[in-house]
């Protein structure tokens, strides 16, 4: 019963924080570093932004593995496939004709997007089924140059926001405030998550 539970708050957690990925991809005021490489290879080689987002996950798969000096974590692929395969579904159901508005509506829209990834994300850890893998490139950074968390994580977004300025991806403010804000949303909402999965498993 509760590999049932990990699994329900696995699979809610990553539609819901899809969702909000896609909204804060679709306020146009920038997307996150990863999400804005996505979006630009999408622009410039064709294929679906969720394809990207499988074929990063892949790359980052590999290059994981050599950071840590380590077996490739074949478990990631799950996670990425869902994401990827969640944010195409999204997109294409739901976000397809969306237009931009005025700059309130947009941050509006982004501020929305956050809190919701932020929300999913929350749900979505309790599982403790494989990360994805940017964010074990995050800890095999850390791991590799002996850096804390968050020059860890600045790095990893660097490494993504480099070639996503190159192709002219959706860079802007909105990628500075989805930097620094996701961590704080996640936060807000994880302790509620861990108790209610501490109760279900109880």
């Amino acid at each position: 019963m509760a590999f049932l539970y990990r699994f329900l708050f696995f699979i809610i957690g990553l539609f819901i924080m899809t969702f909000g990925v896609c909204l804060t991809i679709k306020a146009n005021l920038g997307a996150g570093a990863w999400d804005a490489l996505n979006v630009a290879l999408t622009r410039w080689v064709g294929l679906t932004i969720g394809t990207w987002v499988m074929i990063a996950g892949g790359v980052l798969i590999i290059v994981n593995a050599i950071l840590l000096r380590k077996r490739p974590e074949l478990l990631s692929v799950i996670t990425f496939v869902v994401i990827g395969s969640m944010i195409d579904f999204w997109m294409s159901n739901v976000f397809g004709n969306l237009q931009g508005g005025h700059f309130i509506v947009k941050l509006g829209a982004l501020i929305l997007g956050l809190a919701i990834i932020g929300f999913g994300a929350s749900i979505y850890l309790q599982a403790k089924f494989p990360l994805n893998p940017i964010d074990n490139f995050m800890m095999a950074i850390k791991k590799r140059l002996s850096v804390n968390l968050m020059v860890a994580k600045t790095i990893g977004e660097v490494v993504a926001l480099i070639p996503a300025l190159l192709l002219k991806g959706p860079i802007g403010v909105g990628t500075i405030i989805i930097t620094f804000a996701v961590g704080p949303f996640i936060q807000l909402f994880f302790p509620y998550f861990e108790k209610l999965m501490q109760k279900l498993e109880a």
